[in-house]
């Protein structure tokens, strides 16, 4: 499920403990009526309404409904009348564990004392509900986190633990495996058996059932911190010797010459002050990245070539090279553009964009400022990675029309005035995606004690979606 967010990054939700969020529908429909005040792009699109099922809060958590086969089905009863078209369903935890019988996974039935109906396969039991009421399905897997709260492959599996979780730097300089810091347990996306773990449980899910597509979340870095492992380091110089035909690259400074210092921002760990490689080695984690959402859709389609292949992200391009990633198209290069600018970005960065690689992209559109011109710091801006229009905008810019892109919204960790806000937002966002809007989470929706404004959000979603 994705866990509560840190607004200043990524997509977030309540607490990594097991799983993630997002999702899409079958028809275009007409344009809904805007909200007030509210320009809309006339662009064409799908205004499909999508709600995330994060496995970890919806069956296990303390307020969640879907541990029960009954309140399950009244639940997708209440989705669909208040027009949710489709389902995000979490298939894979943070935890490593599935909802599901795995040939590569252990499977979790039973998490913090609650248990999922005996008996019953969930996935296919969702799945099959889901069917009943016309409800598109896509399954979701967290990809690169294999450990949270002592549980899963990096603490269970001693290969897993010293070889494969991910390594990251502290603000004095030293290297740390990331679960010794709390955190949950990244792996380093570079290892060609995290990969392959990773690729057969998405074949195994798209093989097992009749989804509409696989969605990957936390498929990505941990943050500007990590991987700074000895493998990474070798990796790196590969990387130096092939491309640029770097003969000087073994003899480097590892890691001073990628960063020298670093520094806490709000409880974040960034770079002080950078090294002469520090460029050059962004580059080779989106280029990590990029590698991989190849294969990724190729394994998906070599099982079901018709079964969509898409991801969430964060919405804020503007620091998403932090986690390594790329989710522009290649036709964008940040480096070379007359309009933004982007001081990370290096020749060739462009070719790092996996957007062609994508049937579907949802960002985490994640901010209470709706329009630009609310705010007049921003309101003569074209684009503006913190509000939903701008980063909207932003976006399309971005990725060039090359999939259609789902804006999300948190529906339970923002600071929503009001209920009427929810509404206007989900509005703007179903008319201006080009996809349509994911709705994270069901669980802000129907238990109150999950949202800030601790009331239930039904309404809300009905008259942002009608």
């Amino acid at each position: 499920m994705k866990r509560i967010i840190n607004t200043l990054f990524f997509l977030g939700a309540i607490g990594l403990l097991g799983f993630s969020a997002c999702k899409k529908s079958d028809s275009e429909k007409e344009n809904p009526d805007p909200a007030p005040g509210v320009d809309i792009d006339t662009t064409t699109r799908r205004g499909e309404a999508i709600a995330w099922v994060d496995a970890r809060s919806n069956v296990f958590g303390t307020y969640g409904r879907f541990n029960d086969t009954a309140k399950i089905r009244r639940t997708l009863d209440t989705l669909k009348q208040v027009g949710v078209t489709g389902l995000v369903l979490d298939v894979k935890g943070s935890n490593g564990y599935t909802m599901y019988p795995s040939n590569y996974a252990g499977q979790v039935t039973t998490l913090d004392g609650k248990t999922f109906t005996p008996g019953v396969d969930y996935v296919g039991f969702m799945i099959s509900e889901a069917r009943k009421r016309n409800l598109k399905v896509y399954a979701s897997i967290i990809t690169f986190v294999e450990g949270s709260a002592g549980k899963g492959k990096v603490y269970e599996d001693a290969v897993w633990r010293d070889q494969y979780q991910s390594i990251v730097m502290d603000a004095s300089g030293k290297r740390h495996p990331i679960t010794a810091t709390g955190k949950n347990g990244f792996v380093n996306p570079a290892i060609p058996e995290v990969q392959e773990r990773a690729l057969n449980i998405a074949k195994e899910v798209v093989t097992k059932y009749e989804v509409d597509g696989l969605i990957l979340d936390y498929a990505r870095y941990t943050d500007i911190n990590a991987d700074f492992s000895d493998y990474s380091k070798n990796d790196f110089i590969k990387f130096l010797e092939t491309k640029y035909k770097d003969s000087e690259a073994k003899r480097m400074n590892f890691p001073t010459d990628i960063v020298s210092s670093w520094k806490i921002v709000n409880d974040q760990v960034l770079p002080n002050a950078t090294g002469k490689y520090y460029k050059r080695w962004l580059l080779y984690r989106a280029t990590v990245i990029h590698d991989f959402f190849v294969k990724a859709r190729a394994a998906v389609k070599s099982v079901k070539p018709s079964v969509k292949f898409g991801v969430y992200v964060g919405a804020w391009y503007t620091t998403y090279y932090q986690v390594g990633v790329n989710w522009a198209s290649q036709e964008y290069d940040p480096f070379n553009d007359p309009e933004l600018r982007f001081d990370w970005s290096y020749p060739d960065y462009n070719k790092t964009g996996y957007a062609e690689q994508l049937d579907m992209l949802m960002t985490g559109n994640y901010f209470t400022q709706l329009m630009l011109k609310d705010n007049p710091a921003t309101a003569n801006l074209a684009y503006h990675w913190w509000s939903v229009e701008g980063s909207l905008k932003g976006g399309k810019y971005i990725t060039r029309n090359k999939m259609p892109l789902y804006a999300s919204l948190d529906l339970g960790n923002v600071d929503w005035p009001n209920q009427q806000a929810i509404s206007n937002t989900i509005k703007y966002m179903k008319a201006n995606a080009t996809g349509g809007v994911m709705l994270f989470d069901v669980v802000h929706v129907y238990a109150p004690q999950y949202n800030r404004l601790k009331q239930p959000l039904w309404e809300a979603l009905k008259e942002g979606l009608k």
